[in-house]
């Protein structure tokens, strides 16, 4: 974790998040019952994401609010030790409303908060409500993100939803803090909760999106340090050769969906096992242009190569993740990959 050393760079909530951590937890208690509600989550959400704080920023800060008070300790803000010092203060019912608040997206109304949920992530919650819902949803959301949302959604269910959007009127207060508390009980609850990841899949997510010499260095200083971590990560990446556990529909809805250069560059450098299985799911007349036009390639970087299998993966780990590809697990069972 990078260590913040720079004092000018501290917003306000920053400052009062780091004071409020440096007095200990009984002080700190007794400056929370002082606060609004508002003003204890503001404080809340900077101290769980602050990070690491250097001991000088933090007897800079000191001296800043009161004269030759100092700290020789640096500090942690973290969800863990956010949650421990509003238990000692709040009910739990609250604690767990402002947690909730934090994990979840940012944004201080349940609109703006929308706004910032992945579309495929909010459609498919959507797509099991009633259309009117829905339709109110979308109405409140901005138009770029709706659109996305409505793109995702089965077409049928959509045209429900367009229909409706087409005939509503002004939505009536209570309909819509209706539709407020059902999002904020149910989905932004639910979701608070699904965004506690676990360790070992957030690295494989990132080891991902490396390309391949830093990732073999990576995964091999940590093979010393720690085997069964990196076994862990292993078995939780999912690889361009794991395309191998796409069937015949797979791959032709993957060949259909990403970008033909990709493809080709891709495949430059793939084991012969993968060139066929894309060739085998081709026209003869494709199959035969793409190798040509791979031949005509000549050498390639590794690092394009790289990146081209990188967006393979991408383009097939959507397509799973919106439900138009399966891909199989080690063990031969159908498994979603997210």
């Amino acid at each position: 974790m990078r260590m913040r050393d720079d004092y000018r760079s501290l917003t306000g909530a920053e400052k009062a998040a780091l004071l409020v951590m440096s007095v200990g937890e009984e002080n700190a208690a007794r400056l929370f019952e002082l606060m609004e509600e508002e003003e204890i989550k503001e404080i809340s959400q900077t101290m769980s994401s602050l990070g690491g704080v250097s001991s000088d920023v933090i007897e800079k800060l000191f001296v800043e609010f009161v004269d030759q008070l100092s700290s020789t300790s640096s500090l942690v803000g973290s969800m863990e030790s956010t949650e421990r010092l509003l238990m000692r203060v709040l009910n739990k019912d609250r604690v767990d409303t402002i947690m909730e608040e934090i994990r979840g997206p940012a944004g201080r109304t349940m609109w703006e908060k929308l706004a910032n949920v992945n579309e495929s992530v909010l459609a498919n919650y959507l797509k099991n409500e009633y259309p009117q819902t829905v339709a109110v949803v979308l109405s409140k959301i901005k138009t770029e993100h709706a659109s996305r949302v409505l793109g995702i959604l089965p077409e049928p269910f959509a045209m429900e939803v367009i229909m409706r959007m087409l005939r509503m009127e002004s939505v009536q207060r209570e309909v819509l803090d209706d539709v407020e508390r059902t999002l904020r009980n149910e989905f932004m609850s639910n979701l608070s909760r699904t965004n506690r990841r676990d360790a070992h899949e957030l690295m494989a997510d990132i080891f991902n999106f490396l390309d391949t010499g830093t990732e073999n260095r990576f995964m091999a200083s940590l093979e010393e340090r720690n085997r069964e971590a990196a076994e862990k990560i292993k078995a939780l990446m999912f690889t361009f050769e794991d395309l191998m556990k796409l069937d015949p529909t797979g791959i032709q809805t993957l060949i259909r969906s990403a970008e033909n250069d990709k493809i080709v560059l891709s495949l430059k450098g793939a084991s012969e096992a993968i060139k066929e299985l894309f060739f085998s799911n081709m026209s003869e007349r494709a199959a035969k242009i793409m190798k040509e036009d791979m031949e005509a390639m000549g050498p390639v970087r590794v690092r394009d190569v790289d990146e081209a299998q990188m967006h393979m993966v991408t383009v097939a780990k959507d397509l799973s993740a919106r439900g138009e590809i399966v891909i199989s697990d080690s063990k031969g069972e159908d498994e979603l990959i997210y």
